[in-house]
């Protein structure tokens, strides 16, 4: 069964409100024009009993009536739709100004009876002791109008419900075409289109934080898509160049017979090129599992200037054999993973040390409980470089650039998915003559 759209429904609506109005409206006024009816009959009523009463102030027996019916007709000629019926205590009926007039209600007052297709509205009065007087007023007329009256109500409920049905298919149509719209642009999108975005300023209000977010969401995703072709692209290129060397040194070892020496030279060239391109692949893969939140630090207490001094001791010989000086300062700890905080540092002490001039230093300045600065002197790295060093395969000018080819560009990326799994961030600022790593943690870590 096919359901209905949000369109019709509020038309459905807005039409079942309308006649749920139009019906309470009709029924009010039907029933106050029925009960203004009912006082307009009762004050009739009672004006005419007061002239009856005291023409029959003198009947005392139904014999009397001989005497009293003259007058008594005379006064009913004046007024064709009223009549009487006098009756005795014994319930026989004394006289009756109109044949088949309907049975006297036992009870005295107002009422509404009905006999032979005529409507009445009776007022029951007792003259004396020995007789009982009822007047009829005939009210087939008000009747009529009162039935015309709800024809009339039913077929008002009836035009204004399609009317408003029509009305309000109309209006929903036009109001939900934002969300039309928004069905539309979400069509469009794809990896060629994902530069659409929806007119939040044209938007109703309450559509219009929904746009700002389907927005928000296609700019997350076309950064995301540009995060990706970038990421194949330098993967196709870092990959490419290993490759070609390797497919180069195979072919031109296999190009004439070579000594056994020569073969394990070469083995050993190309052995090289693997482990990096292994290296690279097993790096690329640990930051795919960053990217979907597979990597779950351990938590234990680490003391961390323990763990840089491990690092500092394990990196004293490169930066004696390039007089770069080694300096820890303060102390601190943490709940984290070792392994991986050891690497992380490891890389940025890494880097430091490959674009530390000699003579220059690298200090690491602890923080108790939050934060981790890796500074080292040398050239400064432009302001607009700063925000893309954590980008993979991202490399700094030539100016800074090593010239070994076994750097891919991964090491700063992988450290910070390494500091966000942690529930911390890095940054990286330059001035002073020095280019520091600030890794601020959490305060519940």
């Amino acid at each position: 069964m096919r359901r209905l759209s949000l369109g019709s429904r509020l038309a459905l609506l807005f039409a079942a409100c309308t006649a749920a109005v139009s019906l309470g409206a009709g029924l009010l006024f039907n029933r106050a024009s029925e009960q203004h009816f009912i006082e307009l009959d009762q004050q009739l009523l009672e004006s005419r009993l007061s002239l009856l009463r005291s023409q029959l102030s003198g009947l005392e027996r139904q014999s009397d009536l001989q005497t009293l019916l003259p007058a008594l007709r005379n006064e009913l000629s004046h007024q064709a739709d009223l009549a009487l019926r006098i009756t005795g205590n014994d319930g026989r009926a004394w006289y009756a100004s109109r044949n088949a007039l309907p049975d006297a209600p036992t009870a005295t007052g107002l009422a509404t009876v009905h006999a032979g297709g005529v409507d009445y509205r009776s007022l029951a009065v007792r003259l004396n002791p020995e007789a009982r007087l009822t007047l009829f007023l005939d009210i087939t007329h008000h009747q009529h109008f009162l039935q015309g009256m709800q024809r009339l109500i039913w077929l008002t409920v009836g035009l204004s419900a399609l009317a408003t049905a029509l009305l309000g298919a109309w209006a929903a149509r036009r109001g939900l075409q934002p969300l039309r719209q928004m069905g539309q642009v979400a069509a469009s999108v794809s990896a060629r289109s994902l530069t659409t975005r929806l007119p939040v300023a044209q938007m109703p209000e309450e559509l219009a934080e929904l746009a700002s977010t389907v927005n928000a969401m296609l700019q997350r995703l076309e950064d995301a898509f540009q995060r990706l072709s970038a990421f194949s692209a330098d993967i196709a290129h870092e990959l490419r160049t290993p490759l070609s060397n390797l497919l180069t040194h195979t072919q031109v070892t296999l190009t004439r017979p070579r000594s056994l020496e020569d073969y394990r030279e070469a083995l050993h060239g190309n052995l090289e090129e693997l482990q990096g391109m292994a290296q690279m692949i097993n790096d690329m893969l640990f930051l795919a599992k960053a990217d979907h939140g597979l990597l779950v630090p351990g938590q234990a207490a680490l003391a961390l200037h323990d763990e840089v001094d491990a690092l500092l001791e394990y990196y004293a010989p490169l930066a004696e054999e390039g007089a770069v000086a080694l300096v820890r300062e303060g102390e601190a700890t943490l709940q984290g993973d070792r392994h991986m905080l050891r690497r992380a540092l490891s890389n940025l002490l890494d880097n430091a040390l490959r674009f530390t001039p000699a003579g220059g230093e690298i200090r690491v300045t602890l923080a108790p409980g939050s934060s981790i600065c890796v500074a080292n002197t040398g050239m400064p790295i432009e302001p607009a470089a700063l925000p893309r060093l954590f980008d993979r395969f991202y490399r700094v000018d030539p100016s800074r650039r090593e010239g070994c080819s076994e750097h891919a560009g991964l090491g700063l990326a992988i450290t910070r998915s390494i500091i966000q799994a942690h529930g911390g961030s890095i940054r990286a600022e330059c001035g002073g003559g020095w280019t520091r790593f600030l890794i601020e943690f959490s305060e519940n870590l």
